[in-house]
């Protein structure tokens, strides 16, 4: 049996709260108009959305989630150009089970090889292809010059989800969504500074591109965090943080400490992130081998783990019916959040964003 949002409601009102996603909507009373703005927008990376662009998105995300049936159809007649020339199962199926949802069709491409690429095509003839069949992209790449070279010839939006080691945008965004349907009061007018919480990541901020994107999206909400502990292993201090990132992190008002110490430091953690993929080139290593979490670990009481998935032996099965499972719930959410984001890039916000 899996451990539903509603089920955290039922069994531990007094730690979860409402953790329906009815009660972010009511965290966010009003639509606006930063969401009209995303019309025709490329989504490159998590610098393009600011606190009240990602607030709204929340907003409609939930909506969606809270009443799938009555928004079934903004996108009708909309085609939507799917590009996986990486592996990939929750990123793409979530993308193209969005724009189902919402009426439109898809064309899928999952191989590289069949495409004319491998017969030396150049990627900006494929753009060019893709201007004429579709009206949105979706693309994933290890090659991170990819993106832009697209974007320099598509009249189309595109967004970028995960391009190499660079960023992965959405998965972020989801994440947030998470974090503020588990905590719902963070994203309120009147949030008490008492309530900050103190974020775990495991994982290198300068090569995982899941991790860099997170960072980058609690910079813009820094006033909820106490601070982001990054956990790693000792040696790897001095490649943690690719040039700038921390001093740009900090700068936003992101208070960053290091410890190489899981356990030590997960007691005091309300949100553990773990994450243990990192992309290099055409291939992935696998980072942290120590670090594990299991029903043995010493959890903080009311903490969650959120973990981008696919998980290794980083993650234990033996959490995922424990109210720390925030994963599943994470990844279901992420489609309703990219069903708020490509709703807005086709111009068909408009169509839902005032419908209660």
């Amino acid at each position: 049996m899996n451990v539903s949002d509603a089920s955290f409601d039922r069994e531990r009102p007094d730690v979860y709260g409402d953790a329906h996603p009815k009660a972010l909507l009511r965290a966010v009373e009003e639509d606006g108009d930063y969401l009209l703005k995303l019309s025709d927008q490329h989504i490159v990376s998590s610098d393009q959305f600011c606190a009240d662009t990602m607030r709204q998105l929340f907003r409609l995300a939930a909506k969606y989630e809270s009443n799938p049936t009555r928004f079934s159809s903004p996108l009708k007649g909309k085609i939507l150009i799917s590009a996986f020339y990486e592996p990939s199962t929750r990123t793409r199926l979530s993308f193209e089970s969005a724009w189902h949802r919402l009426g439109g069709d898809i064309m899928s491409i999952t191989d590289r090889s069949t495409t004319g690429i491998a017969k030396g095509e150049c990627i900006e003839d494929v753009a060019e292809m893709f201007n004429n069949y579709g009206d949105c992209v979706v693309l994933r790449d290890n090659n991170t010059e990819s993106l832009a070279r697209m974007m320099d010839t598509l009249r189309i939006p595109i967004v970028n989800a995960g391009n190499g080691s660079d960023e992965h945008p959405t998965q972020a965004m989801a994440d947030m969504y998470a974090i503020f349907k588990w905590r719902p009061e963070l994203l309120t007018a009147n949030f008490d500074p008492a309530r900050r919480v103190r974020i775990g990541i495991v994982g290198i901020p300068g090569r995982m591109r899941t991790v860099r994107s997170l960072l980058k999206n609690l910079a813009v909400f820094s006033h909820i965090t106490h601070e982001v502990v990054i956990i790693h292993e000792a040696s790897a201090d001095a490649d943690l943080f690719a040039k700038g990132q921390r001093e740009e992190l900090e700068s936003a008002g992101l208070k960053i400490r290091l410890e190489s110490d899981l356990d030590a430091v997960l007691p005091e953690l309300d949100i553990t992130y773990i994450n243990a993929i990192a992309w290099e080139g055409d291939s992935f290593e696998t980072y942290g081998k120590k670090f594990i979490l299991n029903a043995q670990s010493p959890l903080k009481k009311d903490g969650i783990i959120l973990h981008p998935l696919a998980r290794g032996e980083e993650l234990g099965k033996d959490l995922d019916n424990t109210p720390h499972n925030w994963y599943f719930s994470q990844a279901r959410g992420a489609v309703f959040l990219r069903m708020a984001l490509l709703t807005c890039m086709v111009q068909r916000a408009e169509r839902v964003i005032d419908v209660v």
